[in-house]
């Protein structure tokens, strides 16, 4: 699966720096660097612009940086080592894309229609990014290795679709949910955008030249007279599989 049996480079260095980027941001946290809201998303207000580039770093709780860290490594190491032409788009686009999506959506409470005031922060919004990207992309690129890539996803973070809906729709809470939705729906959107944009760029289905309208081929022409000269036999009326191994033998023939 991997090219040539050997793990791109940048494959394993740019998951362990963004990790360390996220330790590094929480432990500033700690320390109160970041007191307040300072440096999270706050919806439509000025303030909160400067999220969009620092709340991924950012994270309210030692589980909450334990629950963003794992994905975000792996499914960063997919990303570089699967599709190393746009990596780097996909990441850094996403993350700025995801965080000003999230700063234009209105903070209303869906139960209530309340403004409230919120503070975005935590890196779960660039980790639905990579995760719609990389299940649409081979989707739309419609390649076997790729597809697997996609399934991968699915069966280890199919349930993040849950997380793209208010907690309030299916549980009884007694105060709004500190899970913000709307990070995680922005980085679902903005993941399948990239996954259209850049479905022509990388690796795609291989697609053979005698799969082309009208081939034609001299080479194949000739070898399909000389097997018909020495295999009449299998020219008399057949069954229908017999035919299906004749063209296989044909297609043997042409990839040699």
């Amino acid at each position: 699966m991997f090219k040539n049996n050997v793990i791109s480079k940048r494959a394993v260095i740019n998951p362990l720096l963004m990790l360390s980027a996220m330790w590094l941001g929480y432990f500033l946290q700690l320390h109160g660097f970041f007191a307040s809201c300072f440096g999270a998303i706050i919806p439509l207000l000025p303030e909160g612009l400067l999220g969009i580039i620092t709340s991924p770093l950012l994270h309210g709780s030692l589980d909450h940086i334990i629950g963003n860290s794992i994905p975000m490594v792996v499914l960063m190491f997919l990303l570089y080592e699967f599709y190393p032409l746009v990596a780097n788009k996909v990441f850094v686009i996403g993350w700025l894309a995801t965080g000003l999506l999230v700063w234009l959506l209105p903070p209303i409470d869906i139960m209530t229609g309340d403004y409230l005031y919120t503070c975005t922060i935590g890196a779960s919004g660039v980790v639905y990014v990579l995760a719609f990207f990389l299940f649409f992309s081979g989707v739309f690129k419609w390649n076997v290795k790729l597809l697997t890539i996609s399934l991968l996803v699915v069966l280890y973070y199919g349930s993040l679709i849950w997380g793209m809906l208010p907690e309030e729709l299916f549980s009884n809470l007694q105060e709004p949910s500190r899970i913000s939705w709307q990070a995680h729906l922005a980085g679902a959107i903005v993941g399948m955008i990239l996954a259209f944009m850049f479905k022509k760029v990388g690796e795609r289905k291989r697609k053979y030249i005698w799969e082309f309208p009208n081939y034609y081929s001299e080479k194949d022409d000739k070898l399909w007279q000389e097997y018909k000269e020495n295999h009449p036999e299998d020219f008399l009326e057949l069954p229908y599989k017999k035919k299906d191994d004749i063209w296989d033998r044909l297609d043997e023939l042409r990839r040699k």
